[in-house]
Formats: C-alpha cells, sequence, structure tokens
C-alpha cells in the first residue's frame, strides 16, 4: 500500500498490515481532514486513534481539538478534564480551556488555565517546550476570558505576555492595539520590550508592528525599509496611513485612500469602521446607506454591520432607530468602542447628556489609547457648565494628542468662558494653525465650513483683548465658510459697534435679523445703534444745521405776495412780469414744498390753509 494518504485510504486495509502501525497513518489521515476541512472525517478517525493508542496525550490532545473544530465544547472540555490532561499536557490545558471560553464559561476556563499554568513555571516542563507558539497561545487565551469578564488591565498584561513569548502573535497584538488597551507611552515600551533581535528576520515584525502603533504621527513619517517596500502597497499598511490620515484631520485625504482599499477588498475587516466613520465625518450618507445595506445583507453577525445602520440613520437625523441598532453592534461585540461614541452621539445631540457621558465613559474604559472618548466627555461637562471638569478631560485629551485641533479648540472655548483671553487665544491660534497645514497638506483646498466656529471663537477673543481689527477679520473669514450664520452677522455688528461705526453695524444687525427674526441680542443692539445714530449723527451730513431763511417768493398767478419772512400775505399790486410764463410745474412744486417747511411764525391755521390754496 502506498504511503500517500492524498486520498482516504481505507480503515479495513491498514488494519489488515500487520507489519506497521496504523497509529502513524491514522495521525497523517486526521491531520489531512483537518486541513481540508472535513472535520466530521477527522473527529472519526481522531476517536478510533485514541482507542487504539490507549489514550495516549497526544491523541487525547488531536481528539480534542476535532471536538473543537465541530462545535462540541462542552465534549471537547470534558474529554480533557475528566483525564486530569489539563494538569499534565499542556496542549490538552489549552483545548480544554479554549472550549469552555467558545461555550461561553468564562469563569471555569480560567480556572482550567490556572490550574494548567503550574506547568509553565517548572524549570524542567519549561525545557521540554520548545515551540513557544504554544506558551503564547495559552497567554492569548488567558487574555482573551479576562477581557470578557472585564478585568482589561490583567487582560493587557497577558496579551503583553503573549507577544513576549511569541513575537509574530499578531493576534494578541491586534488585541492591544485595536481595542485601544494601551496608552501610547505604554505602546512604545512594549514596542522596545519585545525580543525582535532574537528572531531570523527582526525588521519585518518590529516595521509592521511600529506603523500600526503611530496613529497620531504625521502620515509621511512611514519609512519602509528597503527589503520590505514591496509592502507599501499592502492593505493593512494603507489602513494604517488611512488612520494617521483620520487622527490627524485630513478627513478628505484619508476617505480617497480608504474608498481605494474598499474598492480592491470591499469587506476589508480592519478598513470598514475608520471607513464608515469617515462617510459620517464628510456626510456622504448615500455612500453610507450602501455600505451599510451590503453588510447587513452579507455579514448580520458582525458588529461593524449594525454599526453602520446605526450610523445611518445618526446622520439622517433619526436617532431612535440609530440608538437601536448601535445597541445591537455593542451587544454583539462589548468591546467596540466606536459603536459606544456613535451611542453617545445620538444622545449628545438631543441634550440628553447623562446618557450620552454615560455611553462615553463606557467607550473611555474601552479606549483607553484614543483621545476621542475623552474629549467628547469634556464637551458634555463643557454644555453642562462645568467648566473645572471639562478642562481636566480635555487637558487629558491634549496629552494622547497633543496636535489634535479639535482638543484645542476646546480648550481655548474653556480658557475663554474662564475668562483667561491670552491663553484661550494661545489655544484657538495653535488650532487654526493645525488646521491650516493639514489643509495646505491634505487633498482638501481650504478650510472646511466646521471650522466656522474656530474663527468666530477667535474673533471673540480679539474682540476681548481690544484688538478690533483682528477680530473684524476673523469674522469676515467666518462669513466667508458660513455666509448664512445669523450669530457671525451679530458678532460682527457689535464689533462695528465697538469700533463706532454705526452705519455698518447697523447693516450687519438688519442682515441678522434677515436670517433669524428672533435673535434678542441683534434687536436689541439695532434699536441701541439707531439711537445712538439719532443722537449722534446729523439728518443731512453736510448741510448747515438751521433752517435758511429765503427772500419773498411770488406766486405764479400773481395775486400774492408771499412774504416769507414776514409770515404775512400781501396782495400784489404788479401784474407778473414775462418771464414769469415760464415758470415750469417743477418751480411751482418747489415754491410749494419751501413755503410749507418755512415757520410762518404766528399765522394762524386759517391764514396758512389760504396760504396752501393761493400756491397750489
Amino acid at each position: 500500500m502506498a504511503d500517500s494518504f492524498t486520498q482516504p485510504p481505507s480503515p479495513g486495509l491498514m488494519m489488515s498490515t500487520s507489519a506497521s502501525s496504523p497509529l502513524p497513518k491514522l495521525r497523517t489521515l486526521v491531520q489531512t481532514y483537518i486541513s481540508h476541512h472535513q472535520y466530521s472525517s477527522a473527529l472519526y478517525w481522531a476517536d478510533k486513534l485514541v482507542t487504539l493508542s490507549i489514550s495516549t496525550p497526544k491523541d487525547m490532545h488531536m481528539l480534542a481539538h476535532c471536538l473543537l473544530l465541530t462545535k462540541q465544547y462542552h465534549r471537547a472540555s470534558h474529554l480533557v478534564v475528566s483525564n486530569k490532561l489539563h494538569t499534565t499536557h499542556l496542549g490538552c490545558c489549552y483545548m480544554a480551556a479554549k472550549a469552555l471560553h467558545m461555550a461561553g464559561e468564562q469563569e471555569e476556563a480560567l480556572l482550567v488555565l490556572e490550574e494548567g499554568e503550574e506547568m509553565l513555571k517548572e524549570d524542567e516542563l519549561q525545557k521540554e517546550v520548545d515551540d513557544q507558539t504554544t506558551m503564547s497561545s495559552i497567554y492569548l487565551l488567558k487574555g482573551y476570558i479576562l477581557e470578557a469578564l472585564d478585568n482589561r488591565p490583567m487582560a493587557a498584561e497577558a496579551f503583553q505576555s503573549a507577544l513576549r513569548a511569541d513575537v509574530f502573535c499578531q493576534e494578541a497584538f491586534e488585541a492591544l492595539v485595536g481595542h485601544q488597551m494601551l496608552t501610547a507611552e505604554e505602546e512604545r515600551e512594549l514596542l522596545h520590550s519585545l525580543p525582535f533581535q532574537d528572531q531570523e528576520d527582526p525588521d519585518l515584525a518590529s516595521f509592521l508592528y511600529s506603523s500600526s502603533l503611530k496613529k497620531y504621527s504625521c502620515p509621511e513619517d512611514l519609512d519602509i525599509p528597503v527589503q520590505l517596500e514591496p509592502l507599501k502597497d499592502n492593505s493593512d499598511l494603507l489602513v494604517c496611513k488611512v488612520e494617521r490620515l483620520f487622527y490627524n484631520c485630513d478627513y478628505h485625504s484619508a476617505f480617497k485612500l480608504s474608498s481605494n482599499i474598499i474598492k480592491s477588498d470591499p469587506y476589508h475587516a480592519r478598513c470598514l469602521p475608520i471607513h464608515i466613520a469617515l462617510l459620517v465625518e464628510l456626510k456622504k450618507t448615500n455612500c453610507l446607506f450602501q455600505v451599510a445595506h451590503s453588510l447587513v445583507d452579507l455579514y448580520p453577525e458582525w458588529s461593524t454591520s449594525w454599526f453602520a445602520v446605526g450610523c445611518y440613520y445618526y446622520l439622517s437625523g433619526r436617532q431612535d432607530p440609530a440608538r437601536r441598532f448601535l445597541s445591537k453592534a455593542t451587544q454583539l461585540d462589548r468591546l467596540s468602542g466606536p459603536a459606544w461614541l456613535a451611542y453617545g452621539h445620538s444622545f449628545a445631540v438631543e441634550n440628553e447628556h447623562d446618557q450620552a457621558m454615560a455611553a462615553y465613559f463606557k467607550a473611555c474604559q474601552l479606549m483607553r489609547g484614543c483621545h476621542l472618548p475623552l474629549l467628547y466627555i469634556g464637551l458634555e461637562y463643557s454644555c453642562t457648565n462645568n467648566q473645572n471638569l471639562a478642562e481636566r478631560f480635555f487637558t487629558q485629551a491634549l496629552q494622547i494628542a497633543p496636535k489634535d485641533p479639535f482638543v484645542l479648540h476646546e480648550l481655548g472655548v474653556t480658557a475663554f468662558n474662564n475668562q483667561n483671553y491670552e491663553r484661550a487665544e494661545k489655544y484657538l491660534s495653535d488650532a487654526l494653525l493645525r488646521v491650516e497645514s493639514v489643509s495646505r497638506a491634505g487633498a482638501s483646498s481650504g478650510l472646511a465650513e466646521k471650522w466656522e466656529s474656530l474663527l468666530n471663537n477667535l474673533g471673540h477673543t480679539y474682540r476681548k483683548l481690544g484688538r478690533y481689527s483682528e477680530a473684524l477679520s476673523f469674522h469676515q473669514q467666518a462669513l466667508v465658510l458660513s455666509p448664512l450664520n445669523p450669530s457671525t452677522y451679530s458678532a460682527l455688528g457689535y464689533v462695528q459697534t465697538l469700533t463706532n461705526d454705526l452705519t455698518a453695524a447697523v447693516e450687519s444687525f438688519h442682515k441678522a435679523l434677515g436670517i433669524r427674526r428672533e435673535d434678542t441680542f441683534s434687536t436689541n443692539m439695532l434699536n441701541y445703534v439707531i439711537e445712538q445714530l439719532m443722537s449722534e449723527v446729523a439728518p443731512f451730513p453736510g448741510y448747515p444745521e438751521e433752517t435758511p431763511r429765503f427772500p419773498p417768493l411770488k406766486s405764479p398767478s400773481g395775486c400774492l405776495n408771499l412774504d416769507t419772512t414776514a409770515g404775512n400775505l400781501s396782495p400784489s399790486a404788479t401784474p407778473p412780469l414775462a418771464t414769469d410764463s415760464q415758470h415750469t410745474l417743477a418751480d411751482t412744486s418747489n415754491l410749494s414744498i419751501d413755503c410749507e417747511m418755512e415757520d410762518t411764525g404766528d399765522t394762524s391755521r386759517e391764514q396758512e390753509g389760504l396760504d396752501m390754496d393761493q400756491t397750489l
């Protein structure tokens, strides 16, 4: 019989060969069926292998593996624990704990691991364990179990132990980085502590891990070693660059790159959450609907699918269904930080501050290395006028993301509310410089409309500092970004009032009221400015203040001589001159107006009426 097992041999033929033991061939057969994903066949022959080998630990481990692959979790754990193999065989210990973890019995799984971990402390057994991946898998599984039990600090230590045992255990690295379990400083310390130099190719893992960690670094800082140059178009590295662009607020460039990744790989698991966040940021509702619809159709078991649906409803202003689908996303993956953030946004947009902060605090627990939960918690405290707590959370966010313009802007607003205008001017100016640098380096041409509030706040700050010309300049720049914002016109009119440009202030307040009629501030300021104009500005600038006195005028009919200086009417003794016939209607009208506007002194009402009749 041939030794090749590419085609499953008949067990009857194998048993008939008495010259050699069937055990090696059965082991090869089981591995072949596992590699071909025929788990039921592998389980059948593994069971016969255990019986023939009289339950050796190696074959029991293979049988437990087959039971795990066929989702018979309790049977697999019972097989190992009942034979006490979890205390004598490291692989069997892993299988039993993994089965209980998959069955949802986390405490029992942790107990099995703790009993088996005693083997790792024995020097003799450690010398026997040549394959470091087994030890790494034990620590990795322990990290998952502790994470499921909400013991995240201990879970982070377990994941770091898994990485130190095997630097190529990317799953442990992804658990630390993807779930934001470490701060930026802890990430750098971990990277320096890993034994990359002990590997045959130390540059590969070191470069890939470092590129994933530095998400707050500049996107152009990604230096690829020469020998790894072909990796520059790898989708995972491109996702790392998208994250850098996102956290540096260059949303247009990030979206362009993420769209290219999704086009080549439509269901890239790492790229989809940040691509959805970019769609929300850029308000691309139609694209978000298409992405959410396709994900729910193909992967309804993914948390990301329902996260996309919730984001779509949030972006379209329907907060109740948004909360329902985002809650479903958090139920499918309790560790999904972006879903908790979006869940908090759905409350914050309706001024439900308590519920919003509860969701943000949960996200803060899950995303220790991200500044966004701290930023949003500070925003909620600022909205409830608790400036001290707001500033504390903004400062913590600034320590994680020292160049984030949103954090700098909110710190400036907090300083302004605390009447520390010099400090507010510093934070707001730094934020504007950061935004302008991103705009120049990115794909967008100019500032986005969202930064209109930053320009207006700079205008308010300079007004408080008495620098009115700079305040006017920033308010006018804000009008360029958002021409129909009544608050900007009100602020502009207020500064113009302070500079005594009352006519321009009236125009600005009129524009503000034309956009928002119920603007109380603009109404009051407009009344004040108009009163100032009435008391300080002449009705007809450039004309004499006193009414001029004109000589006596003659009526066109020649019947009466109008003596406007004396205020009396006297009959005319001379007929009209020949030139009087050349008077036009306009001349007559002017005479009428002059007589009407003239001060008649003591003339009675009857004489005044006669004057008007004869003039007409």
